[in-house]
């Protein structure tokens, strides 16, 4: 029997799930699909600086299978660049953030201040 996946914590889903190059024909049947834990470890490392250690503590998975993912995700988007194909995110093993957990991204975390404000 295979072991269970683990659900990676994902803070918020993206502002938008599709990019298109500006020469791409609206009937593209081919995207390149990015799931939405690719996204966050995209997001988490390049975006939000993380190392990869401090990206699988807030992810809850280990470090290598970040390393995995963001590796993965990597090779997507150079697809998508290089043979200008539309990118899409969506998928993936992913639960999103409710910002109750303490460790919920180092403060930054929307879901978390969202809760402080409804609180006050």
């Amino acid at each position: 029997m295979p072991r269970p996946k683990k659900w990676r914590k994902v803070c918020c889903l993206p502002k938008s799930s599709e990019f298109h190059p500006i020469n791409c024909r609206l009937d593209w049947s081919e995207f390149v699909i990015l799931s939405v834990d690719e996204y966050e470890t995209i997001r988490l490392i390049d975006y939000e600086n993380l190392t990869q250690a401090e990206c699988a503590k807030y992810m809850n998975v280990a470090r290598t299978t970040v390393q995995e993912i963001y590796s993965n995700a990597r090779k997507k988007i150079s697809i998508a660049l290089v043979e200008a194909m539309p990118l899409r995110i969506e998928g993936g093993e992913y639960k999103l953030c409710d910002g109750e957990e303490v460790l919920c991204h180092y403060g930054r975390c929307k879901n978390q201040k969202r809760i402080q404000e409804n609180r006050k």
